[in-house]
Order: structure tokens, then C-alpha cells, then sequence
């Protein structure tokens, strides 16, 4: 700075000087002469004629003494020609640095008379320099972890060139993991930014190795390259993450060493090691000191605004598992200034409704700054990405208006900092910070917590109890975000809907109305609704799918055995040579409850003659467990109780009446003596049936009467033959052949005695009887009596009141599942 002021002091006193001294000698030429070369031109090389510029013949140039005054000797002329020659080497880079223009001043000295001739030399820049950076090498760490899209800064490369020779482009060598983006800063220069473009996998691929080429934009084009080395580490969960991606500042020129600067800062979400990060520039300086452990950044020299105006540094951040974050600090180094703007604000909406257009005015800005002239002329704006923008409205006055959409679910208010500048230098800046609050509009449907619902009721539950509860959301505020249920829709009859279930409107929570039977509804679907209270409303609706799960409500039915229409029980008969696993019958059940409520298991609860038979514990089947002995009784009976697998479990039973018989002759004896414990219900119905049986008898007799009548004076002895002597014996009961084996019904007739007792009596016939025969006869006077030897009556001595016949019919009911049980069953009467 000294010794720029010095020549400025310098400068100023020439242009004091020139006018006196030019008065003095001779006129000076006011004019500039003004030259354009190429940087690094070779030393002697001619940059033009300056003497025929100047109007000098070339005879003149002895006595004139054409010369140049400069402090460094770039250029000479010519004595013989008055050519200005290039006396040293001409490095752009050198002389002006960055300078958009490099121009070269200095005066041409004529004597006998004296004059001075102001010189311009403009020296155009040429691609003499390769973009180089700093390492033939640099190492990269990225954690496993880090998603597609994550960027990371890479070092620049250097290039002393301008314009059009500078570098323009960054290259990557092919890589399927990564590319390479070319981004430019606020003075033009361009940094390279990795980016990852498809997940990382330590254990595949630990290592890689890329090419980064920097390209300038001579011609022709020169490039420097370097070997950019990643190493792939282990995942972290979080890596460090700044406050924000550009630190901006502002530093007068004339701080001392050791002013704060700035202080960046990173988070990072982990614990203990993993969360310490630790700070360091990406490319060490010798302008600014970081502080590893607090972030701040001081100066270490002072800041010379005439040798750069602005520093862009890359800050990284480490954590202790090695991850890394990056951030751009860039600081303006300012003349200085000594007032700063004053802003004041003038707010004319307290609250700005989230649907308001764009442009729409929000506030006016008043700008103030003490200073006059150049430094007293600001420029305001706002600080960070914000959906505002500020537009002039007249000097020192602005308007914010809104420069997108906002939502208030997103950002209910947002603090805009607005920063008003000064032209002076170095400028000055002041920051005022309002808050601006975002009003409600009803610009959210209500959403549910889930796509669709579904939910379990147990049958039999108590109506009235809370069965589901939805549940929706509105970001919106107020009545824009009050929502109440109800229910649109179902596939449940439209008149029986109300009568099932009922949802509460501020709650959500759905009420079963009645009790819910599994067997006759296992599962309806509701459509609910939620609606908010704004102006329009808005809704939303969701699915609600109820299934009513199975109780053990239900025992199970047994479908077989099962009583006749008259109540009687039914009557199995097995084999006398049955031989072990031989299957006698089936306990057939089912049970209206479904899954394991259904699952019925058999199990024997009474035998007669414990394991003879056994029972199948899942199909029910009833088989002989070995052959029949000869003290096991001809008639057995079983008590089965069928289960079900509920919790707890519910049951019922069956009687099994089994008689060991080869035909059904054999069962009818055992049929007869049967006798079952008396019930008054049991009694009652005996009675009816007597009465019923009586008057038959009655009705029979009188028919038998008329027909014996008739048959009598047909003097036809065909009907009387069954009374001859030997016809009938008394070895037993007598029973016509009529029947057939296998499949019932049967059809036969029976002698029955009407006696004082309730009581069958048979007669055995020892000759076969024609199909249809009677198997009772009766006398002249009417009187029927059974076909049986006189002298030996096989029951009963007391003599045979009227008989009639009754024709029995047993059907017997096979189950269409079970076509092999074809024992023969026949009811009997009690």
C-alpha cells in the first residue's frame, strides 16, 4: 500500500509538473500513443514506430534524444529508426496478474525542445500457461453411506492466463460411480464438484482411481491433469453438515493480523468420537488461519485490497469416522468506509396469505446512508433463497414483493435479512432482519394415516363397543384443519348400514350397533370420509375392511345317528364273526363355527362292554376292536361325545345301539326285550300311542270281521289253512321272508297279542310262508289267533285277545359320504 501511494503521489505531481514544465520548453502532444502486443514477445522485437508516431523524422532522432522514462525498463527506442523495441521479457501474468486489462504507461522524453508523450502498451495475454494444480495427486475419503446425488469440492487447478486462454472446463476419466460438474464463482473462476451418481459398496469396491483434467480455452488448448484417489470407508450414519453452504464476508483492507473473520460451523448427529469435527481449508493458505476445534478464521497478514479484492476458501469439516463436509467461505476485502447504510422497514402486511401472486407488495423499504457521493449510493438486497425479491422504486426507497409460492405447511414464516451496500471503498453494508408470517388458506385435503384399514371383531360382542378408530391429519389451521368422519359408503345393505355400525365425527372411532354373528356375516367394507370445515371443504376417504372373527358359540349337531320321526332310536347291527377293525358305523357331525372352533374330535363316554368297539378320534368311525366272545352280551350300547377344539370347548352326544346278529331274525328277539328307563315325557307318549294303537285296533277288527264274514261264505278253506295242526311249531316267532338283505326299507308282518302287558309275542313258523302270507288266523266267531301249536303257546298261556296287523317300515338313512354302511337298523317300539 506504501509504495502504491508513493506512486500515486508520484503520478500526481507529474500532472502538477507537465503543465509548467511544458510551458517552460516547448507544447507537449496531449495525446496518447497507444500500442497493442502480444505477452512474451522476444527482446528487440519492434512494437511500433514511435518516432513517425510522434511526427519525428528520422534525422530528427540525434538531436531529440527520443527516450523512454519509465521505472522499469521494458521497452527502448530505436536511435537509428526511433522504433520502440522490446527490452526485457513482456510476462503478462507477471506484470498484471488477473487484471482483465494489462496496460503498460509510461512517457516517451524528447529533448531540444522538451517534450513528454504519454505511452499506452497494451499487452494482449497468449496461451503460454498449462493449467496445473497443486498435486500430482489427491486423496478423496467418501463413506459407503453417502446417497447419489451427494457432491463433493475437489481442488481447483491454476491457470496464470485470462479470458479466453484461462481455464474454462474440468473432465473426469469415464467412471460408472461418478461425474464431474464445472461450476463457476461470483468472479468468474470455475471449480470442479464431484458427484456420486449410484451407491457406493465398500466391500466390492474399496478403492478408485480417477483422472481429472483441467482445459483451457487457447487455442491451441492446454491441460494439466491430476490423480484424484478415493478410498470407499465403512458407513457412518451422519456425516457433518454446515450451517450453510456459502459463508459470506466482508473485511476492510486494513485490519490487523489476527482479526476474526468469520466462524463456520458443522453439526454432526452422531455421538461421541463420530459427532467431534475437526476444521481445515482444503488448500492451505498464507492469508487466513482456521481454528481446528472452534471453526473461526483469522487473518494471519494484512489484507492488501489492491492485490485481491476477494478470497473464495473451502472449509472441510471431519468428523471422527472420517466423514467430511465442505463448505465455500468468501470474503470481500472492501476499501474503507465509515458509514454504513441505515434500512428501515415499513411494513404493510401482517400477515401474507400462502396463495398471494407473485409481485404481490409486502413492504417498503427506506435506504439512508450518511456518506455523499459514491460511497453514499446503496444497493439493497435480500440474504439467502427466499420467495421474496426486492424491486427499486425510486432513490433510496424499495419495495419487497413476493417472488413465488408460498406455503405455510412449509414455512409458517420465513426471516428475510435484507442488506443494503454502499458504493463506497471498500462498501459498507448494514443487515436488518423481519419476520414475515404466512396466513391459512384451506389448500390441504385431509390425509389418513393409512391407506386402508382393516380390523378383527370378535362375534358376540357387546353393541356399542369401539371396533376401529381412523384417523386423519390437515396441516391446515383453524377450520381449514378441523375434520370430522363419516361414513360414504358400504357394501352392507343401505337400510341395515345404521342398524351395524356408526362412526363418531370427531374422533373417528367406529361403534358396532349390534352383535356381530361369524356364521351370518364374516366381513363387511366401509368407505369413510374425512372432511375438513374450510371454504370450499375438502375431503378424503379410506376403506375400513371389518372382519368378525369365530367364537366357539355353536356345539356341534350330530347328523348321525339320529332318532326317527317318532323318536325312536336307531339300531346298528354287526356280525357275529366281525373281525377286528371291522366298521360297524359312523358318528357323522358338523359344527357351524369355522377354523378351529370346527376341529370335532369322538370320544366314548359309556360302553357297555369296554373295548370291544373303538371310535375314531377324528373320523368318528365306530370298529370292532377284536371279535365277540362268547360272554359278551348280543346287545351293546355306546355313548359318544363329540367335542369341538374351541376354548372352552363345547360338545354333544349320541347313543349307538349295536346288536350282533347275522340277519335280522336274530336282532328281533333282542329288540323285544330292550327296555329303556322311563321318563313321564317317555310315559305320555306311550299313552298317545296306546290310545292311537286302540282305536287302529278297533277300526282293523271291524275290517277283519267283514272281510272273515265274506270270506266265510265264499266257502274258500284257503284262508283258514294257517290254523291246520303242524303248520306251526313252537321252536319260535315266525317271520315272513319278505324282506331282502342289504339296504332298507323293510317291509314284514308282525303278530301282536293284546294282552294286559306291553309286550310282542312271536311265533316261529316251522314251514316258510308265502310272500304276503298272515301269519295269524282266527276262528268263526272272529277270534284271530297265531299261527302256532295249540298245545305249546310261546309266551303266555292267557289266551290271545283280537290281533291286528301292523306293518312296520324301517327306512333307514344313508348318508351320501358313507355308501358302505349297509348293516341292517330297524326301529322298535316301546
Amino acid at each position: 500500500m506504501g509504495s502504491g501511494a508513493g506512486e500515486w503521489g508520484w503520478a500526481e505531481r507529474r500532472r502538477v509538473l507537465f503543465p509548467f514544465l511544458l510551458s517552460l520548453f516547448c507544447p507537449a502532444l496531449s495525446e496518447q500513443i497507444r500500442y497493442r502486443i502480444p505477452e512474451e514477445m522476444s527482446k528487440g522485437s519492434v512494437v511500433g514506430n514511435l518516432a513517425k508516431d510522434l511526427g519525428l523524422s528520422v534525422h530528427e532522432l540525434p538531436t531529440r534524444k527520443l527516450r523512454v522514462s519509465s521505472e522499469k525498463p521494458y521497452f527502448a527506442v530505436s536511435s537509428e529508426s526511433g522504433e520502440l523495441l522490446v527490452s526485457s521479457r513482456l510476462d503478462r501474468e507477471q506484470i498484471c496478474g488477473k487484471k482483465p486489462v494489462c496496460a503498460l504507461e509510461f512517457e516517451a522524453v524528447a529533448e531540444n525542445p522538451l517534450n513528454f508523450y504519454h505511452v499506452n502498451v497494451e499487452i494482449e495475454d497468449v496461451n503460454d500457461h498449462t493449467p496445473k494444480f497443486t498435486q500430482t495427486a489427491f486423496e478423496l475419503q467418501i463413506s459407503e453411506s453417502a446417497q447419489p446425488g451427494t457432491r463433493f469440492i475437489l481442488d481447483v487447478a491454476e491457470d496464470a492466463d485470462i479470458g479466453a486462454n484461462s481455464l474454462q472446463n474440468y473432465k473426469l476419466s469415464p467412471s460408472p460411480s461418478f461425474s464431474l460438474i464445472t461450476k463457476e464463482k461470483q468472479d468468474g473462476s470455475k471449480y470442479p464438484e464431484l458427484v456420486l451418481e449410484k451407491p457406493l459398496d465398500r466391500e466390492q469396491q474399496s478403492y478408485h482411481r480417477l483422472v481429472l483434467n483441467a482445459v483451457d480455452g487457447g487455442d491451441p488448448t492446454l491441460s494439466g491433469t491430476t490423480e484424484l484417489r478415493i478410498q470407499i470407508t465403512d458407513a457412518n450414519d451422519n456425516p457433518p453438515v454446515f450451517n450453510q453452504n456459502v459463508y459470506r464476508v466482508s473485511l476492510r483492507e486494513n485490519v490487523p493480523p489476527g482479526t476474526p473473520v468469520l466462524q463456520v460451523s458443522a453439526t454432526d448427529q452422531d455421538e461421541g468420537v463420530n459427532s467431534e469435527i475437526t476444521y481445515s481449508f482444503h488448500r492451505p493458505g498464507q492469508v487466513f488461519d482456521l481454528n481446528s476445534s472452534t471453526g473461526e478464521i483469522t487473518t494471519l497478514r494484512t489484507l492488501d485490497f489492491e492485490e485481491t479484492k476477494k478470497y473464495s476458501i473451502v472449509v472441510e469439516g471431519r468428523d471422527g469416522g472420517g466423514l467430511v463436509a465442505q463448505c465455500t467461505v468468501e470474503i470481500d476485502i472492501q476499501d474503507e468506509n465509515d458509514n454504513s447504510p441505515e434500512v428501515t422497514v415499513h411494513a404493510l402486511l401482517e400477515m401474507i396469505p400462502e396463495n398471494a401472486v407473485p409481485e404481490t407488495l409486502i413492504a417498503l423499504i427506506k435506504i439512508h446512508d450518511q456518506d455523499s457521493g459514491e460511497n453514499g449510493e446503496v444497493n439493497c438486497r435480500l440474504e439467502g433463497v427466499v420467495p421474496f425479491k426486492i424491486i427499486s422504486s425510486s432513490k433510496n426507497s424499495y419495495k419487497l414483493v413476493t417472488d413465488g409460492d408460498l406455503d405455510r405447511e412449509q414455512t409458517p414464516e420465513y426471516n428475510v435479512t435484507i442488506t443494503a451496500t454502499d458504493r463506497g471503498k471498500p462498501p459498507l453494508s448494514s443487515r436488518t432482519g423481519i419476520t414475515l408470517h404466512i396466513a391459512d388458506v384451506n389448500d390441504n385435503t385431509p390425509v389418513f394415516h393409512q391407506a386402508s384399514y382393516t380390523v378383527h371383531v370378535a362375534e358376540n360382542n357387546p353393541p356399542g363397543a369401539s371396533i376401529a378408530q381412523v384417523s386423519a391429519s390437515d396441516p391446515d389451521l383453524g377450520p381449514n384443519g378441523h375434520i370430522s368422519y363419516s361414513i360414504l359408503a358400504s357394501d352392507l345393505e343401505p337400510g341395515a348400514l345404521s342398524s351395524y355400525v356408526s362412526v363418531s365425527a370427531q374422533s373417528g372411532v367406529v361403534f358396532a350397533q349390534r352383535a356381530f354373528d361369524h356364521e351370518q356375516l364374516r366381513a363387511f367394507e366401509l368407505t369413510l370420509q374425512a372432511r375438513d370445515q374450510g371454504s370450499p371443504p375438502l375431503s378424503a376417504n379410506v376403506s375400513l375392511r371389518v372382519l368378525v372373527d369365530d367364537r366357539n358359540d355353536n356345539a356341534p349337531r350330530v347328523l348321525y345317528p339320529a332318532l326317527g320321526p317318532d323318536g325312536s332310536a336307531l339300531f346298528d347291527t354287526v356280525p357275529r364273526a366281525a373281525q377286528p377293525g371291522y366298521l360297524v358305523t359312523k358318528v357323522v357331525a358338523v359344527d357351524a363355527d369355522s377354523g378351529h372352533n370346527a376341529w370335532l374330535s369322538y370320544h366314548v363316554l359309556q360302553a357297555s362292554e369296554p373295548g370291544l368297539f373303538s371310535l375314531g378320534l377324528r373320523t368318528g368311525e365306530v370298529r370292532t376292536a377284536r371279535t365277540l366272545g362268547e360272554r359278551d352280551a348280543t346287545r351293546q350300547r355306546l355313548l359318544v361325545a363329540v367335542r369341538d377344539g374351541g376354548q372352552p370347548s363345547l360338545s354333544a352326544t349320541a347313543t349307538l345301539h349295536l346288536v350282533f346278529a347275522d340277519s335280522l331274525q336274530e336282532a328281533l328277539p333282542d329288540l323285544s326285550d330292550r327296555r329303556e328307563p322311563s321318563d313321564p315325557q317317555t310315559e305320555l307318549q306311550f299313552y298317545l300311542v296306546l290310545a292311537l294303537a286302540l282305536i287302529s285296533m278297533l277300526f282293523l277288527l271291524a275290517v277283519i270281521l267283514a272281510i272273515a264274514l265274506r270270506l266265510r261264505r265264499s266257502s274258500s278253506p284257503a284262508p283258514w289253512n294257517c290254523f291246520q295242526p303242524g303248520f306251526c311249531s313252537k321252536s319260535g316267532p315266525v317271520v315272513p321272508p319278505n324282506y331282502s338283505e342289504g339296504t332298507l326299507p323293510y317291509s314284514y308282518n308282525l303278530c301282536v297279542a293284546q294282552t294286559g302287558k306291553t309286550e310282542f309275542n312271536f311265533l316261529k313258523c316251522n314251514e316258510q310262508l308265502n310272500s304276503g302270507q298272515d301269519i295269524v288266523c282266527g276262528d268263526s266267531s272272529g277270534t284271530l289267533f297265531p299261527l302256532c301249536s295249540s298245545s305249546e303257546p310261546t309266551s303266555h298261556p292267557e289266551t290271545l285277545t283280537p290281533v291286528s296287523f301292523i306293518s312296520v317300515s324301517s327306512p333307514f338313512y344313508h348318508p351320501p359320504n358313507f355308501p358302505y354302511l349297509h348293516e341292517n337298523i330297524f326301529y322298535y317300539y316301546i
